[in-house]
């Protein structure tokens, strides 16, 4: 069989990657548009409306699924339980690529595992606009999120070759489309579900969901065709020395987990501290509190060319830093962010938090995660055995399946710190993921069979 990798590899049709990038791109922004859409107004509408007594009693199997979540956590007040099952949604949402990776690498192919999972997902935004619904809804995406992540990530990949070093700026383009869909989405989901109701939101989520699985389906046929490899020749088997690998990647993500610990809290009480603690008065209009998460997806977008071409400068006079070196990076920088939310409240005192301080956290937040974020899927996709490359670049999430949960239980402890030492806290807990990783940068990278930084 023709390698398809190869051919693909020398097309530049889309700003000098290949054509297939653009199709992933695009829909992977408006996936992300549904999914941040919908997010960003999770927390507000579970929190403020939806856990309220009068209104939890009409969300079929709630009293069992709350009881089930307070058995494992606690007793829980209304707030503390809207975080938690936050935490827990974002957790499955990033555990299941696992296994919607090892579908796509073995059973389905990755294009039919993708088509499935952006179905499941619409349908569930959809169901969303029904109280009722509720919990099945969210399973519902869930499951469709499992089999879309892993396997379109892994599709970015699979368009180069091993050593073609368009791959980590293919990768940064691919996290560039997420970002684009982090900032539209609270602007047009946030803005029609806290002004106008909360289910125009979720619909408008659904839609975009809708128009995502169409850009794929139009594209799909210049992605390689992997399903015609597992019907028609035998699977690959892992090497001899696949299995460290395999070990070192998922120590990496298991310390790079406190990254998303921290990052994790920016959609979920970090909506509670904006609605509570931010003035957001500005020439009258009151900010809605989407549009602050917002400016998570704003400042990536502005920054993904400046990291690019900051790279590429170091790449030529062989001052880039390697992949790991660049992870830890990205997770002191996040501490830095976290810092500044605390010296915001410590100067605002028992008044409302200036508006600048959110905007200049994001933009520090953003050019942390450019380095934590983007730069961790490219080197997983350059490490991880060809057998297994789509379920080790759905175990990419798993870091985010832990930092997700811990961060739904480290949001209970809102009520009893203060807003400043809850990020204090957190700029803490990111701080403790770069030491960790500078100080085993070298055997992990040997591990992972990636570039040792001196």
């Amino acid at each position: 069989m023709t390698d398809i990798t190869t051919d693909l590899s020398q097309d530049k049709s889309f700003w000098g990657h290949p054509k297939g990038l653009g199709y992933i791109v695009f829909t992977e922004a408006w996936e992300r548009f549904s999914f941040y859409g919908m997010q960003a107004l999770l927390v507000l509408y579970m929190a403020g409306h939806l856990f309220k007594p009068e209104f939890a009693e009409k969300v079929l199997g709630f009293g069992a699924f709350r009881s089930a979540v307070e058995g494992v956590f606690g007793p829980l007040s209304v707030q503390a339980l809207a975080s938690q099952v936050f935490g827990l949604y974002v957790g499955m949402i990033y555990l299941m690529p696992v296994l919607g990776g090892l579908i796509g690498d073995r059973l389905t192919g990755r294009k039919a595992a993708v088509a499935a999972g952006a179905i499941l997902m619409a349908i569930g935004h959809f169901m969303m606009a029904f109280e009722a619904a509720f919990l099945f809804a969210l399973l519902l995406i869930i499951l469709g999120c499992g089999l879309l992540k892993g396997n379109l990530a892994a599709q970015v990949g699979s368009l180069y070759a091993k050593t073609d070093s368009r791959r980590d700026q293919g990768y940064s383009l691919y996290c560039m489309a997420i970002n684009i869909g982090v900032f539209v989405s609270p602007l047009v989901c946030g803005t029609l579900g806290e002004l106008y109701g909360w289910h125009y939101g979720f619909g408008a989520a659904g839609i975009g969901m809708v128009i995502g699985t169409l850009v794929y389906l139009r594209g799909a046929k210049y992605l390689p065709d992997d399903a015609k490899r597992i019907k028609g020749e035998p699977a690959a088997k892992l090497q001899k020395g696949d299995g460290l690998a395999i070990f070192a990647t998922l120590l990496m993500l298991l310390i790079t987990s406190l990254y998303w610990v921290a990052q994790s809290q920016v959609w979920n009480t970090y909506a509670i501290w904006a609605r509570d603690r931010l003035d957001r008065n500005f020439l009258g209009f009151e900010i809605p509190v989407t549009w602050f998460q917002s400016l998570d997806g704003l400042a990536v977008l502005v920054l993904t060319p400046v990291a690019i071409a900051y790279w590429k400068w170091q790449a030529k006079k062989r001052t880039e830093p390697v992949e790991l070196v660049k992870v830890a990076m990205g997770c002191g920088v996040f501490a830095l962010a976290c810092g500044l939310l605390t010296i915001g409240e410590l100067i605002a005192g028992g008044g409302k938090v200036w508006l600048i301080w959110p905007v200049v956290f994001h933009f520090i937040c953003a050019w942390g995660y450019l380095y934590a974020g983007p730069v961790t899927l490219a080197a997983i996709s350059r490490s991880a055995p060809a057998p297994v490359n789509a379920m080790m670049l759905g175990a990419y999430y798993l870091s985010i399946f832990v930092g997700g949960v811990a961060s739904g239980w480290l949001g209970r402890f809102y009520e009893h710190m203060t807003p400043g030492h809850f990020w204090l806290m957190h700029g803490a807990i990111v701080a403790a993921g770069a030491v960790i990783l500078m100080v085993f940068r070298k055997p992990l990278a040997r591990a992972m069979r990636l570039d040792v930084a001196a």
